[in-house]
Parts: structure tokens; sequence; C-alpha cells
């Protein structure tokens, strides 16, 4: 008998690996957010992981909360992930995975690129989201993991910054306003390079990121979170002393909302 896969948040994200799970022959426990993680601790105290499918906006809170016997099973999956995020809640080596598919209310996942994870179970989030149609690659080391952590943040914070300003898809983003998603990812490689206190490979994340560009051209650029994630950027850079010229000229315009899902 399969030990438990935890699911602390069963939205659409954490819908899909709980369904991967159970095509597995894993039970599935879904920890809602009205739930108490200690009472479902007691139940089930040695899970085969604890999988944190809650918003990047609720993650912290989720985390202080943790109880301990689950901390050293977790997987983490949110957008703007660094290992800071996990490293000041005391949490040492949590399987990371950088989620690069998009699932909607009524619809199927829909794949960008293969989603690359690593840590202790990351072969069998392998194994697992393959039974969905969703590919994993299973990384190296912690130097590659840092790399796609970085590169989602790009994608990520670029796109829905820029289309800000720009709207439109990704493809129409860096073909008709590549200036403007120039200047943007230049602000958010110095924002990165300041979280992650690393130099980074510029050219090697553009290209990736214009990989993932290819992997799904019609992508909306501005999801319904932008304004918030570009709110968030300006508050880094403020604490680090930034100027990220272009983030605080788009801040000094209009900030339209929108329906877009994010990719997650």
């Amino acid at each position: 008998m399969n030990k438990s896969v935890v699911v602390i948040g069963m939205g659409e994200i954490g819908s899909v690996f709980a369904r991967g799970f159970l095509r597995l022959g894993y039970p599935v426990v879904p920890v809602m957010r009205d739930m108490d993680m200690g009472v479902v601790a007691a139940e089930v105290s040695e899970p085969e992981m604890v999988i944190v499918a809650v918003a990047e906006k609720d993650l912290h809170a989720t985390l202080q909360q943790l109880p301990d016997v689950w901390r050293d099973r977790l997987v983490l999956l949110q957008n703007e992930l660094l290992p800071r995020d996990w490293q000041q809640h005391g949490l040492e080596k949590p399987t990371v995975i950088s989620v690069w598919f998009e699932k909607k209310q009524g619809m199927d996942s829909k794949v960008v690129i293969a989603s690359p994870a690593y840590g202790p179970v990351a072969g069998l989030l392998k194994e697992a989201l393959a039974t969905v149609n969703v590919p994993v690659t299973v990384l190296a080391d912690e130097e590659a993991l840092l790399f796609e952590l970085v590169l989602k943040n790009l994608y990520i914070l670029t796109t829905n910054i820029a289309g800000i300003q720009a709207g439109g898809n990704v493809r129409e983003l860096w073909l008709n306003h590549n200036e403007l998603a120039c200047e943007v990812a230049a602000d958010v490689f110095d924002l990165q390079e300041y979280l992650t206190g690393r130099s980074l490979s510029r050219t090697a994340l553009i290209e990736g990121m214009l990989h993932a560009f290819d992997g799904d051209p019609a992508h909306g650029c501005m999801g319904r979170s932008a304004p918030a994630r570009l709110q968030r950027a300006l508050a880094i850079a403020d604490a680090a002393g930034l100027e990220v010229t272009t983030l605080r000229r788009i801040a000094a315009g209009p900030l339209p909302t929108s329906e877009q899902p994010l990719l997650q």
C-alpha cells in the first residue's frame, strides 16, 4: 500500500497533481483553506510527500503553520519562488518544480514546455504527472534548479509587467514591442540578482524565455495579477535601492485589469 500524498490547496493546479498520484495508486489527502493542518497531520504523520499548491501570496503563511512532521516532505511549485523563500523557514531540501503548464476550470492542462523539478521526490513527480500528459524534466543539481526558477520569474514578470503597457500575447510582445520587453527584462534581472545574490547568465536566460515563448506563442501577457506583481517588484527595488526605471515608468501610467489567467 502506497503512503498518502497530501495536497495543500486543491485549486486547478493542485488538482492536476492529485489526479496524477491517484492514477499511480496513491491515496490523496486534500487540505482545504478552512482545515487545520495540525489535525490532518495527526492522522497522516508520514505521507509520501506534502504538495504545497497554494498561491504565491499564501505561501509564507502556509509554511509558517506547517506541522513539523511534514517539513522534510515538501513539494513547492509557486511562481516567483527562489531558495530564500524556503530557507527563511528553515527548510533545507524541499522538492521544487517549476510549473510550465496552465490549467483552467473545465479544460485539460495546456503544456508550454516541460516542467523542471529537483529534490528527493522529483522522479516520482515526473512519474505521476506523466499519467496526466504533463512532461517533467528531473534536474541534476541545485544550480540547475536556481537557473530554472529565475527563468520562470523572468518569463512571468517580463510578460506580465510589459503586458500592462503592451497587452497582447508573448509573440506580439517580442516582435512588436521588443525594446519594451528587453527593458523590462533588464529590470527584472536586476531584481533577481539582488534576490539571489548571484550574477546571472542573462543571455542564457533570455534564450530560455524565448524557448518558452515558442512553446505557446499565443499566451496572453497580462494576467490578472500583473499590477500586484509590479507593485511587489517595486517594493523589492525600493528595499534594494535599485532604479528599475522602466518598471517605475509603467507603474506611473494607468494599471488596467484583466481576466486572462496566469500561467502556473
